[in-house]
């Protein structure tokens, strides 16, 4: 089970005060505060706002940049997939802090984490693409009135079209509880592994090698995880394991690296579905290996399929199957 968590030096979000009436500016946009969706850099909250609408149905808003350092566009036409990924992914934790009354501080582990685009919608425009999620709840779990795990759907919308559905599971503990989960995992002094060499960036479908998330280790589809802590995106804030969006990554680089080679040409691979679950922490301290095949699809469909999973320590840590577009230069 793995996941993005966050520790809080001061547990108490105070949104900025403004002299002036803002009233007469009309709508004004602006993001959701950081600590909400546990980021520590303002600029990469993706979301805008929110509304309730009944015990388990909400709306949410959000902004995707035309430009990201790390979530680039893919051939420079579309944007990129895990940008829906992580919308969905701060969701969960915004209406758990917001809505369900987690404290900040808590530490969310994510079961699974699904997402499906339609690309034609992801097409980069003229302007950031403002988008508008209906988040439903279908199981929400409470333990002597603490809420502490649900699931949800998402519907996320541009101009009316959807553009990307998904959802996810998550458990939710305070910090007794997780201490006595993770006990000497937690301590800063325990040694990491060395960071390890990438492979080729373009075999990746990546252009920077501090972007790379797998290193070689001369086998076919196989390789090693490769986790630099220091990476501003990956690696917003300190954490104690690694984060699921890095898992999700190494995925996606996996199933590029699985799929170029019998592609002809020139090719970027446009991911259409990613589904990810999560067995366990992976840890920051051993080796992670991943491993990725194609799988057979069925007439027609129009994509490729790949299984990628994860194994640390001799034991399963997380599964995610990729459907790619193929989009050529």
């Amino acid at each position: 089970m793995s996941t993005d968590t966050f520790q809080y030096a001061a547990p108490v979000v105070q949104l900025p005060r403004v002299a002036a009436d803002l009233s007469r500016y009309g709508s004004l946009t602006s993001t959701v505060p950081k600590e909400l969706v546990h980021r520590a850099a303002v600029a990469e909250v993706l979301l805008t706002g929110w509304e309730r609408h009944d015990e388990s149905r909400f709306t949410v808003t959000a902004q995707w940049p035309r430009g990201h350092s790390f979530f680039t566009p893919i051939n420079g036409s579309h944007y990129d997939p895990l940008m829906a990924t992580e919308t969905i992914r701060q969701v969960g934790s915004l209406l758990a802090h917001a809505e369900f009354q987690v404290p900040l501080g808590h530490q969310f582990l994510m079961r699974d984490l699904e997402v499906a685009v339609d690309p034609q919608y992801l097409a980069l425009e003229g302007v950031p693409a403002s988008l508008e999620l209906e988040v439903t709840y279908t199981e929400v779990k409470q333990r002597r009135n603490t809420h502490t795990a649900a699931r949800y759907e998402a519907v996320i919308r541009r101009d009316g079209h959807i553009v990307a559905t998904g959802g996810a599971a998550y458990t939710c503990v305070g910090p007794e509880i997780y201490q006595r989960l993770r006990g000497s995992k937690l301590s800063s002094d325990r040694p990491l592994l060395r960071l390890t060499a990438p492979v080729s960036p373009q075999s990746v479908g990546r252009m920077s090698p501090m972007d790379v998330a797998l290193s070689p280790l001369g086998e076919g589809n196989r390789w090693q995880l490769r986790v630099d802590t220091r990476h501003p995106i990956l690696f917003d804030h300190p954490v104690d394991h690694v984060p699921g969006m890095v898992l999700i990554e190494a995925a996606r680089q996996a199933t590029t690296a699985v799929l170029a080679p019998a592609s002809p040409g020139t090719v970027t691979f446009l991911p259409t579905r990613i589904a990810s679950t999560f067995q366990r922490y992976a840890e920051l301290d051993s080796p992670c290996v991943i491993e990725a095949h194609q799988v057979p699809t069925g007439p027609g469909s129009g994509d490729d399929l790949v299984l990628v999973t994860g194994t640390q320590n001799d034991e399963p840590l997380f599964s995610t199957t990729v459907a790619a577009r193929r989009l050529h230069v």
